[in-house]
């Protein structure tokens, strides 16, 4: 295994784990269940597992992995970096500074005024 390999496939654990956390899935996935979702095989993935926990971004834990405080911040970071451009602001969506976000009224107008097409920042 190269250390761009292993700096590779590390980040992209560290992403699935962190949205498996966000989205509810849990916090300690199997290896067969990493492998799974990132569709490889989980002999192959497992090596690179183990590397990555005696780094200390991940730790064994109730028959899998969990992040650590280290590895969790790498994958908030690279799950930020890698979908930055599907998670910021849709288009018609209002930005920070949008007039709506003074009270709950002017959101509900804010809406009703997207939804018919006249909404001005």
């Amino acid at each position: 295994m190269s250390d761009l390999d292993a700096l590779r496939v590390r980040e992209e654990v560290l992403q699935a784990m962190y949205w498996m956390h966000g989205e509810g899935f849990g916090d300690t996935p199997s290896t067969a269940e990493l492998a799974r979702f990132l569709a490889v095989p989980a002999a192959t993935l497992e090596p690179y597992l183990e590397r990555a926990a005696r780094e200390g971004y991940l730790e064994r834990a109730a028959g899998g992995f969990r992040m650590t405080a280290k590895g969790e911040e790498l994958g908030k970071r690279s799950f930020a970096e890698e979908f930055a451009g599907l998670t910021g602001q849709a288009h018609g969506e209002c930005d920070a500074d949008c007039w709506c976000h003074d009270s709950p009224e002017e959101a509900a107008r804010c809406l009703e005024e997207r939804l018919e097409g006249a909404h001005a920042h």
